[in-house]
């Protein structure tokens, strides 16, 4: 059974669905011929001869990866003109933003492919290894750290030099999922003073085993914390307040990074124009939720603006300016998660199993979801 990965061709995006290693346990432990389009890895740091060590073969375009897969493994959603290129039956597992790729859907199924998104792997235990969206937060929460640094006119730790002491940086991360856990560890590595905010009881004992402090205890609640450990959407009183604390935290702040998203939903405001206005001149802001609405109300997905003052950045696709990296773990999550569809060398698709009917978006020529 043959696998594909063709070269990535959405705008700024530099991985790679399969790294070399996953390739390699692919072939050995699931019996797989993979193909990869000439030059697929190159942008993320992997030549066609890595892949070819691993024990893939190298095709000369997308045409000729696409054609004959029986499984097609993609970062981002496919183009109308890949979609033409898969096979009917094939199946394709890929990134495909739900809500908002209706006519990639659309498309797909009226193409019969069988399309796994990957944004729907179930928080569940023994999904952890799959979840594609938890490895690349990882790698946001990482850069979001360094780039909102290289803006800072300051230094992050304390320094004693010739000139005097330097007092360290204050960072402050709002959210403390997966890249706000690694935003934080990050900061405290880069030895700044780090405090952060979330409003789920679990976040508050991991916020403080990374060595930050955590803000606003009081408004900590049970209730806070939706399905698949996510913090639900807020009552207006719960919102009234959490901009309360957070405006009077962010202050005194230097660097600020926000990274709270519900999914399926535009992110919450937590951080207001007026806020913004209090901070201290030569402050930075980076929103890591701006591709879903943005967490600062003045953020502009894909851009770095300057207001009152305060440089407010908005990256998009944060995990794709660290390839190297953000391809290895996203191929780990593929090659996990096809240990679970593959079987005695057949791909089985159970709409009934738990990890796999979550995650089907078409089939039989059907939109499901």
């Amino acid at each position: 059974m043959r696998i594909s990965v063709p070269t990535e061709t959405a705008p700024r995006e530099q991985r790679v669905a399969l790294a070399p290693d996953s390739v390699a346990r692919l072939i050995k432990q699931q019996k797989l011929e993979v193909v990869v389009q000439q030059g697929a890895g190159l942008q993320a740091g992997f030549r066609d001869a890595a892949y070819q060590a691993a024990g893939a073969s190298i095709v000369p375009d997308a045409a000729a990866a696409l054609g004959g897969a029986a499984i097609v493994a993609k970062v981002q959603p496919p183009s109308e003109r890949e979609i033409a290129q898969i096979d009917s039956g094939a199946t394709l597992i890929s990134l495909l933003r739900p809500g908002h790729s209706a006519d990639v859907i659309a498309a797909l199924a009226k193409r019969n492919v069988t399309a796994l998104a990957l944004e729907l792997v179930p928080r569940i235990t023994r999904a952890q290894s799959m979840d594609v969206l938890s490895s690349q937060s990882t790698v946001s929460g990482y850069k979001a750290v360094l780039i909102g640094a290289a803006s800072l006119g300051k230094f992050l730790p304390m320094l004693t030099t010739a000139a005097g002491n330097i007092s360290p940086a204050k960072v402050f991360v709002i959210g403390a999922g997966v890249a706000g856990l690694q935003a934080i560890a990050t900061g405290r590595r880069l030895g700044g003073v780090v405090s952060a905010f979330d409003v789920r009881p679990a976040a508050r004992e991991q916020v403080q085993s990374l060595g930050a402090s955590f803000v606003a205890n009081d408004l900590v609640s049970a209730s806070a914390e939706a399905a698949g450990g996510y913090a639900r959407a807020q009552t207006a009183d719960e919102q009234t307040r959490t901009l309360a604390a957070i405006g009077n935290h962010i202050k005194d702040m230097d660097l600020v990074v926000s990274t709270a998203q519900i999914p399926g939903r535009q992110a919450p405001t937590l951080i207001t124009e007026e806020m913004v206005a209090s901070m201290r001149a030569g402050s930075v802001i980076v929103d890591l939720a701006a591709e879903t609405g943005g967490n600062c109300t003045l953020s502009k997905a894909g851009e770095t603006v300057q207001v009152h003052d305060v440089t407010i950045i908005a990256p998009v696709n944060l995990p794709s300016s660290v390839a190297f990296h953000a391809s290895q773990m996203f191929g780990r999550n593929i090659f996990e998660l096809l240990k679970h569809l593959v079987r005695d060398g057949a791909l089985v698709l159970d709409a009934a199993d738990e990890i796999t009917g979550a995650m089907m978006m078409t089939h039989g020529g059907q939109v499901l979801r």
